[in-house]
Order: structure tokens, then sequence, then C-alpha cells
């Protein structure tokens, strides 16, 4: 065994295509990514080409390698991590059937519906350890069954979004086991895959492939892989990782209490556990650690929602300046936004409400209100969402003892301070978070035996700032997160009558 190897992680994410080198044992070498196009020809629509993931990940991989050209006669592995649970559908002869439907994608609620006519969620719950929501492949297969007919038909595969990737680099159709579980598909007695379960989905239980750890050998990069990657030929492929696990992992979450807030374009909360305590409002995930588990939240819009407002007040700056200046008007409103409330569901919601028919508003608008008040209420709304799922933690029986904070998002120091005020508990940012591309490199680093352990992750987490609560504040803040659980309660009739 050796530390002197050179280990990839390949993430094939929402809004880009990251690959990155690692020397071990502690070294980021290079990094490189690709835009990835989102498409949403329909209302509530979340679609991608599964095509430009493999061909953005040619490229950045070859740059990569360019970059360190000693390191691709040291490499002992590649693992790709990506979003959960897309689907992408390939014929017998390996075709793309469509686009891909991302985990995102709201399109299903009669499929839905329909499953939880079928099968009571309780022992749903009980034997998958996920709810009946929209996340489900089930749902997702059954829609293309009776609005796409021809294409349904014609289904030999159903894998995710790395799994697709692993097989452009293997030639090996198989699923990575937190796909086949947030998909619905595993029951958790056994953790295999359940046929009745796939037949849910109204498509043969050979449609699903093998499953695979993270961790485990999927199999080994081929000459034609090869030639387009810039990667060896037998090169070992891992298993893969959901992307907000593989997330959590590299920003150093490896013991139970530990938790992850992510300020992305969505909102991640992801605790460490030990333990497997089935809700409906949460998701359940495997931890990469084996024997750990990973329950989870996602909240549909925080960092794209503030992308919105941000282009409203300042079209002409966009992007990063737009949020500084309203960063530096926020700072000058006092905790509460003098009276402005938000409720941040401007995409529907997933976790904990699981309500694609709950929409964003702004309550109590006065005369006196500006670009800074509706700025700062904003970032409260996504804060108060946040303490929403901590609250529903504390409920099942997590333990939230130590709150880390990464993404774009954390950068901003007004809302770290506000999040800290919110939950009441100091929250703790990192540097040089690379995110699930380092997860996922060291994924490849432990399961091509090289003489490190998974707690050693920490040699690659640069931590940040923490932000300590301000007592004053969090009287404002509890008091106004009672008022904001209170409005979705008072306004979801309205949500729901006006979406019929």
């Amino acid at each position: 065994m050796t530390t002197s190897a050179y280990v990839i992680g390949l993430d094939i994410g929402t809004t880009s295509t990251i690959a990155l080198l690692v020397h071990l044992p502690d070294t980021v070498v290079s990094v490189a990514s690709r835009p990835v196009t989102l498409s949403s020809p329909h209302v509530g629509w979340a679609e991608e080409d599964p095509a430009e993931w493999w061909r953005n990940s040619c490229e950045v991989l070859r740059e990569i390698l360019e970059a360190e050209p000693r390191a691709r006669s040291h490499l002992a592995g590649i693992c790709v991590t990506g979003m959960v649970p897309a689907v992408v559908l390939l014929d017998e002869v390996g075709n793309l059937l469509r686009p891909s439907i991302q985990q995102s994608d709201g399109r299903c609620g009669r499929e839905v519906s329909e499953l939880a006519s079928e099968m009571p969620e309780r022992s749903f719950i009980a034997r998958t350890g996920n709810g009946i929501n929209q996340q489900l492949v089930a749902a997702k297969l059954r829609w293309i069954e009776r609005h796409e007919p021809d294409v349904f038909r014609r289904i030999a595969t159903v894998l995710g979004s790395y799994d697709y990737v692993n097989w452009k680099l293997t030639g090996k159709r198989a699923v990575e086991h937190n796909w086949a579980l947030e998909a619905g598909f595993i029951d958790l007695a056994d953790n295999e895959i359940a046929g009745d379960l796939v037949a849910l989905a109204h498509v043969p239980r050979s449609a699903i492939p093998e499953k695979y750890a993270s961790h485990a050998h999927l199999g080994t990069v081929t000459a034609e892989a090869a030639a387009l990657t810039g990667l060896p030929e037998g090169l070992p492929v891992f298993g893969g990782a959901a992307d907000h696990i593989a997330s959590a992992f590299a920003a150093g979450l490896v013991a139970p209490g530990d938790v992850l807030l992510k300020f992305g374009g969505a909102g991640d909360i992801i605790v460490v556990s030990d333990t497997v305590k089935p809700d409906p409002r949460l998701f359940l995930d495997y931890h990469l650690v084996p024997g750990l588990y990973a329950p989870n939240g996602c909240m549909a819009a925080s960092g794209s929602a503030l992308n919105w407002l941000g282009a409203l007040f300042h079209p002409e700056a966009g992007g990063v300046r737009a949020h500084r200046s309203l960063d530096a008007l926020a700072a000058e409103v006092p905790a509460g936004s003098e009276g402005l409330l938000c409720l941040p569901y401007f995409l529907g919601e997933k976790t904990p409400i699981h309500d694609p028919l709950a929409r964003g508003t702004f309550t109590g608008i006065s005369l006196s209100h500006g670009p800074g008040h509706f700025w700062r209420c904003l970032l409260e709304a996504v804060a108060y969402a946040f303490r929403h799922h901590l609250d529903v933690m504390a409920e099942i029986g997590h333990r939230t003892e130590r709150l880390f904070c990464s993404d774009g998002g954390s950068q901003s120091r007004v809302w770290m301070q506000i999040m800290a005020d919110v939950a009441g508990q100091p929250v703790h940012t990192l540097r040089n978070h690379h995110g699930s591309s380092v997860g996922a490199a060291w994924v490849a680093a432990i399961g091509s035996g090289q003489d490190v352990r998974w707690e050693d992750i920490g040699r690659l987490v640069g931590y940040g700032e923490t932000f300590e609560p301000i007592v004053e504040n969090i009287v404002i803040y509890e008091s106004g997160y009672r008022d904001f659980r209170l409005l979705y309660e008072t306004l979801k009739p309205f949500f729901h009558r006006t979406a019929r």
C-alpha cells in the first residue's frame, strides 16, 4: 500500500461537471469544470442531456491530467458522484431514449397519488426508509408510461446520473446503492433491491441492474473510454456516490450528530446517524462510511431564489456583484426585517412539507421596506426553513450537535450570522470546500486500498470562520420562526385551491 498515488473524483452536478485530482494523502492538484444545461420545457419539469455529461466528463478529465502529466502513471482509481435520483433510460443496445428526468422534476403528482393509493405510506416508509413522493423513480417511470408509451416500451435499463457515466467508462450497467435507496427500490430488511418494489414502476426487474456500494470495485476503464478521456485503460472504477452525501463527507462529517447545511442553488441539510429512523418528512441515504446513515432534506429553492431576487433589484449587475450589494443593504436592516416575512417556496417545496403546490410569498410589506429588507427577509426565510429541518430531526431522535455550512451562500457573513441566530447555536464555515468531487476521490482512495482511513478526509478540509449566535437576536427569531411555520399552514389551503 502507498500514499503516493493519485485519485480522481468526478462530479456530475446539476449545473456543472467537475473533475478533481488528488495527490494522496492531502493535496488537491487540479480542478476542471464545464457548465451543464438544465432544460424546463414545461412548468415543473427539469431535464438534462446525459450525452452532455459524458462530453463534459471527457473534457474535464483530460484537462486535470494535462495539468499534472506525471499523475497518469500513478493513478489508483476514479469514483463518480452525481445528483440523485436522476432517471436515465437506455434501450437494449445502449441508446439514450430521452433526456434525463432530474430529481427536482415535479411533473408526476398524479402518479405519486396513485402509488399512495396502492400501498399504505407507513408500510412503504418502514420498508424503504423514504416516503411516497416525487423523488421516487417509480412515479417518474409511470409518468413516462402514461405520456410517452413508445419510449416506455423500449426501456431496457434504468440508471442514475453517475451510473450512466460509470457505464460509459466501464461498459457495465450497474447502479450505486444510494440511487437504488432513494429510488424506492431497496428493502431495508436486507438492503437488497426488492422485485415487488421495482414492480411498482411497471418495468421488469431486469431493468434495474446490479447494485454496488460506493467504494466497491465496479469495473475498469475500457480502451474506448481511455481514448476519449485520457485515463489509462484498466484504471479501477468504484461504485459511485450521491453528490450530497459525498459533499457532506468532504466537509468532514464522519461522526453521529455532525450536520451539513449546503447553501447552494437548492438548500440541503444532512445529518450523520448510526441508526435508521425512517420518517416521511425526510429522505434517507447510506453514509459513505459503512455502518452509518445520512438522513437528509432538500429545499427546492435557496440560492436560486436569491439569484432571482438579485436580478430583479440589480439586473445590470447580476451574480456575485448583486449579492454583495444587497448583503451590504441587508446588514443595515435589524433582525426580523421590520415585520417583513417570506415563504421561500418559489419552486414548491420538497422536505419537510413535500408540497409541490406551495409558493413563495412576501407578507407584511409596507412603504417603508426597501431592497435591503426584502433581501434580508429572504435570507431569514431560508434560515427558518433549515431550522424547520433541524426541529424535525430532533423530533425523530437524531442528534444535531455540530453545524457546518458550505457552498456559495456560506460566503455571505450576513447570512451565516442569521443562520447562527435562527438555529441558536454556532455554525462553522469551510474554506476551500471542493465538495462532492473530493468526497468521491476519497472513496476511490479507500476502494483502491491506499494507506488512508475514512476519517482522514479531514486532511483535505479547511475550516473557516465560526459564527456565534447573538443572544438578543435569538429571541427575535424565535418569534419570527413561529410566524413562519404558521404562515405556511394558513396559506396552504389557498395554494392548493389556486393550483386547481
